[in-house]
């Protein structure tokens, strides 16, 4: 299955995989279904505190998270810090950030007594490290350390987003 094996490509950090996902416009189906995935593997790892609702929940927040993160990444990279040939669109990164989660389902894993620290620790900085690929790739940037600075001001920029959010909702307030 094609799927399968862009998933495993996306694992291995193959930057043409994201190449290929950036330029693929069908391929949002199968970023979608891969952060959904990721999702419900971090979600049935936490399963025995969160409960049905809080998988339910998580994955949700993570749909719209992803949306937005790429929305964020997409405004820092094009608008604010291009290279001269960057070039991209909000649906590239949804694509190729979407594809980044796919390090995420080995969360699923964290089931296993002893290891959820672990094993979430290993696939966040797996992520991270794809999502650097990804934002490189889809804003065509020659600068590793450009996409590296874009996912970290973008991290900030949502990290506000969420704070605030809490803050007008009082869901931060106990």
């Amino acid at each position: 299955m094609e799927i399968i094996n862009r998933i495993i490509r996306a694992m291995k950090l193959d930057s043409t995989l994201y190449e290929e996902v950036e330029a693929d416009k069908s391929a949002i189906k199968q970023a979608t279904l891969i952060v959904v995935l990721s999702s419900l593997a971090s979600g049935i790892s936490l399963a025995t505190n969160a409960g049905l609702i809080g998988v339910v929940t998580g994955t949700i927040v993570a749909l719209i998270s992803w949306y937005i993160w790429a929305y964020i990444v997409y405004l820092i990279g094009t608008k604010f810090l291009p290279e001269a040939d960057t070039e991209s669109d909000h649906g590239e990164l949804l694509r190729t950030l979407g594809f980044a989660s796919s390090p995420g389902l080995i969360r699923v894993l964290g089931v296993i007594p002893g290891f959820i620290g672990i094993i979430q620790l290993v696939a966040s900085i797996w992520m991270l490290v794809a999502m650097v690929i990804a934002v490189r790739q889809a804003l065509d940037y020659k600068s590793t350390g450009r996409a590296i600075l874009v996912c970290f001001i973008g991290w900030l920029v949502q990290a506000i987003i969420i704070a605030l959010f809490l803050w007008l909702t009082g869901f931060g307030i106990h």
